[in-house]
């Protein structure tokens, strides 16, 4: 029996790494287990927000960008919070400087829109009382060299696109207390 109401459409799993080789992410900001220092806090939770120096390996063949988030998985908002999205940082990038994506786009990329509206780092800043939160900053290795500025790059980037467009990423994560 057929239903006219509904039509079948296609759908398929993610694409796997076209390069099997670990992405390796490190930083000289954070120590593993650490809490984030008050240098990469949003200055509304008493911080200097600057963006934290992030190093990464092991990049896989064909890699011809790459883009960064920072996003809070626990934030009260039921679906998380994005703190910081860059993109377009040449293939020949390895390493970001500390404080190199505070109010701008570093390595010569592009910065796209965060949960604040801005477009540029904006730190962690847990709600007063909440328990603490994870801070996760990923490293994607792109086989594109250029993503669309703006809004839809975000989308782009994280929702859907970067499983066909991604070669590899690799997280580092970090916790920061309620305020």
């Amino acid at each position: 029996m057929s239903n006219s109401n509904f039509r079948t459409i296609p759908v398929r799993a993610p694409d796997t790494a076209k390069d099997p080789r670990p992405m390796t992410v490190t930083s000289d900001s954070f120590a593993d287990g650490e809490t984030i220092p008050n240098a990469f806090v949003f200055t509304g939770c008493g911080g200097q927000n600057q963006s934290p120096q992030l190093s990464w390996s092991g990049v896989p063949n064909g890699a011809k960008s790459f883009a960064i988030t920072c996003f809070d998985p626990d934030a009260p908002t039921g679906c998380g919070y994005w703190h910081w999205l860059t993109f377009n940082l040449p293939a020949n990038t390895t390493s970001i400087g500390a404080g190199s994506g505070t109010g701008k786009s570093p390595a010569g990329g592009r910065s796209g829109y965060n949960d604040f509206g801005a477009t540029a780092y904006a730190g962690p800043c847990p709600p007063k009382g909440d328990s603490a939160h994870t801070y996760v900053f990923t490293v994607y290795a792109l086989d594109v060299e250029s993503v669309e500025d703006g809004e839809t790059a975000r989308r782009r980037v994280l929702r859907t696109e970067h499983s066909r467009l991604g070669l590899q990423q690799q997280s580092l994560d970090r916790q920061l207390p309620g305020g």
